[in-house]
C-alpha cells in the first residue's frame, strides 16, 4: 500500500522560489576581485539567476548540457549555481588549482559547452583552450569596465550577457533524479573521476547536512564559507542558506588570515566553514595581533583532520566550538559531524577535546560500517580498525560515464581506515594507502600529524611511511615551522615522547619550507613518499 501524498519533485529551482517568498531580504556579502565589498539580497540574487537562465536559453542551452565554472566564492558564482541547474542543465565546477593536463582531460570528458571564469583564472583557460574540443565560448565573470585583454577571441562579458534579459522565468519541471551538478575527484591516482549529482541528492544533502544537529543553519546564522564553491558544491551551503535564510559572507579571492579576520569583524560572522590550512593562517594572524574573534560561535573544519591544538586554540582563545566534519566528493560530501551534545556539558575540556578530534557521528542520510578485507562487519568498540563503508541517498552509485557500479554489496568503500565506538563516533585512522605498517602493527599518520602540530613551534606536519630493513616501514615526520617558537628535531621528539606510543616515534624529523598540497588543500604525500623512500635504508 502506498501513501496518499503529493509527488512533488525536489528541484533546485524550488529552493530558489522558496527563498524568494520567505527569505528575500537576507543579505549576501562578497569581497570582489575588482575591489571593494558587494552587497545585495537573496531576492536580488534570484532575479539575476533568472536573467542568467534566460541568457542561456538564448544560447540554445538544453536540459543535460554541461556548463563549467572556474570561479572564487562570490555573488556571481552563486547566481550560476541556481541559473544553470534550474534549467535542467548541469553546473560543472572546475578547480583552478588542478594541473593543466587534468583541466583539459576533465573539460573534454565532461563535454562542457561554455566556461564561466573569473578574470584571475582566465590565463589558465588561455593555456588550454586550443585543446578543449566541445567548448563554444568563454564568459568572464565581470563588467565591461574590468574585462581583461586576452588571446581568446570573442570573450563574453557576464554583465553584458545577462543585462537585457528578463527577471522572470517559468522554470521547467522535470524528474528530481535529473543531473544538477558535476564535480571531479582530484585524480591523485589515475585520471580524475566525475561525480554527477542529481537535484534530489543535492536538495536532500543540503537539507540534512545543515539541519539542527548538523551544521545548524538558521536565519540568525552569519556564515563565512571559505570552503570553495569550485569543489563539492561548497558542502551544499549555497542551497541551504537559501532554504533557511542564513546570511552568507563570501571571501572572494582573499583567504589570507588578515582578510578573513577583517570580514569576520566587519560583518559579525558567527559561523566559519573551511579546511584546516585556512584556519591555521587565521589563528596565527589573530595570535600575532592579539585579536579575539568575538562574534564567532562555531568553526566547521573539513577536508582534512583538525589537530587538537587547533580545537583548543579556537575554544580557549576565541570561545569558539570546533565541529569536525568528514565526507568525500562521492558523498555530496558530508558524512559525519562532531556537533555539541548535552553530554559534553559535564565533561572537562580535555575529555571533550578528545571527542572533538574524532570525525563525529553520521548525519541522517549516511549509514556507516567498518569491515575487514573479507567484507565481514567489525565491532563498534572504538579500537578495531576497518575499511569504512557508507551508503545513502546522496552517495555515489557509479562514476560519470562509467557502466560499472562503484559499490560493494550496495556500499561505497571510502578508502579510509577507521574505528567506530559504541556511541557512534567515527575516527579516521588513515587513508588505506597512507597507514604505516611497522613490524606487523599499524601506525596512524593522521594521529602523529595532529599530535605534532600541538608543538608551539609547528605550523604544519606530515607523516609518511618509508622502507626500513628491520620493521618493513617506519614513520618520517615533515615539519613546517610557524616562527612563533624555536623548533628542532630534539624538541619535536621530546614533545611527542609522552603523547604517543614509544614505537610510534618518527625515525627522523625533516624540516621543509612548505608541504605539498593537492588541488583541494589536502596534504599530498605521494611525492614525499617517493623522494624519501630510501631515507632510512642508507
Amino acid at each position: 500500500m502506498l501513501g496518499n501524498m503529493m509527488n512533488e519533485q525536489l528541484l533546485i529551482s524550488g529552493v530558489l522560489e522558496h527563498a524568494i517568498k520567505n527569505n528575500a531580504n537576507t543579505e549576501i556579502v562578497s569581497n570582489t576581485i575588482e575591489g571593494g565589498i558587494h552587497r545585495y539580497t537573496i531576492k536580488d540574487s534570484a532575479k539575476r539567476s533568472k536573467k542568467l537562465a534566460n541568457a542561456l536559453l538564448n544560447l540554445n542551452i538544453k536540459e543535460g548540457d554541461i556548463i563549467a565554472t572556474m570561479a572564487v566564492n562570490s555573488y556571481r558564482h552563486l547566481e550560476l549555481y541556481f541559473g544553470i541547474s534550474g534549467l535542467g542543465a548541469v553546473l560543472h565546477t572546475l578547480n583552478p588549482r588542478l594541473f593543466p593536463d587534468d583541466i583539459k582531460y576533465i573539460v573534454n570528458h565532461a563535454e562542457d559547452k561554455y566556461i564561466f571564469v573569473d578574470a584571475p583564472f582566465l590565463p589558465i583557460i588561455e593555456n588550454v583552450i586550443s585543446d578543449l574540443k566541445t567548448v563554444k565560448g568563454i564568459v568572464v565573470l565581470t563588467d565591461k569596465e574590468h574585462m581583461p585583454s586576452s588571446s581568446i577571441k570573442n570573450l563574453i562579458c557576464y554583465e553584458d550577457f545577462i543585462d537585457d534579459e528578463s527577471e522572470e522565468i517559468v522554470w521547467p519541471e522535470f524528474d528530481e533524479n535529473t543531473a544538477s551538478s558535476l564535480c571531479y575527484t582530484s585524480g591523485t591516482t589515475g585520471n580524475p573521476k566525475g561525480v554527477l549529482y542529481s537535484h534530489r541528492s543535492t536538495v536532500l544533502h543540503a537539507w540534512y547536512a545543515t539541519a539542527g544537529n548538523a551544521m545548524n543553519l538558521t536565519s540568525e546564522t552569519v556564515l563565512l564559507p571559505v570552503v570553495p564553491m569550485f569543489h563539492v558544491n561548497a558542502w551544499g551551503i549555497p542551497y541551504a542558506s537559501f532554504m533557511y535564510g542564513a546570511k552568507m559572507v563570501f571571501p572572494g579571492p582573499f583567504t589570507d588570515g588578515e582578510s578573513i579576520c577583517n570580514l569576520i569583524t566587519s560583518e559579525k560572522v558567527n559561523q566559519l566553514m573551511g579546511v584546516p590550512t585556512v584556519w591555521l593562517d587565521l589563528l596565527n594572524y589573530t595570535e600575532k595581533n592579539n585579536i579575539k574573534l568575538e562574534s564567532v560561535n562555531s568553526v566547521l573544519v573539513g577536508g582534512s583532520a583538525a589537530p587538537k591544538a587547533m580545537i583548543k586554540a579556537f575554544q580557549e582563545k576565541h570561545d569558539c566550538f570546533l565541529l569536525h566534519g568528514w565526507g568525500m566528493t562521492e558523498m555530496s560530501p558530508l558524512g559525519t559531524l562532531n556537533s555539541y551534545t548535552p553530554e559534553m556539558d559535564s565533561m572537562d575540556l580535555e575529555e571533550r577535546y578528545e571527542i572533538q578530534t574524532s570525525q563525529g557521528r553520521a548525519v541522517y542520510g549516511c549509514s556507516m560500517k567498518i569491515v575487514n578485507d573479507e567484507g565481514e562487519v567489525l565491532p563498534n568498540e572504538g579500537k578495531t580498525f576497518g575499511r569504512l563503508m557508507v551508503k545513502g541517498p546522496a552517495i555515489i552509485e557509479r562514476y560519470f560515464k562509467s557502466n560499472e557500479t562503484a559499490l560493494e554489496d550496495g556500499w561505497f568503500d571510502t578508502g579510509d581506515v577507521a574505528t567506530i565506538d559504541t556511541h557512534g563516533y567515527m575516527r579516521i585512522v588513515d587513508r588505506s594507502k597512507d597507514v604505516i605498517k611497522s613490524g606487523g602493527e599499524w601506525i596512524s599518520s593522521i594521529d602523529l600529524e595532529n599530535t605534532a602540530v600541538g608543538h608551539p613551534g609547528v605550523a604544519e606536519a606530515c607523516v609518511v611511511g618509508v622502507a626500513h630493513a628491520k620493521w618493513d616501514e617506519r614513520p618520517l615526520l615533515f615539519i613546517v615551522k610557524n616562527g612563533l617558537e624555536e623548533c628542532d628535531k630534539d624538541s619535536v621528539l621530546d614533545y611527542l615522547s609522552d603523547k604517543v606510543a614509544k614505537w610510534w616515534l618518527p625515525d627522523d624529523v625533516i624540516f621543509l619550507d612548505e608541504l605539498p598540497h593537492g588541488a583541494t588543500g589536502k596534504l599530498l604525500k605521494t611525492g614525499l613518499r617517493e623522494d624519501y623512500k630510501k631515507h632510512l635504508m642508507k
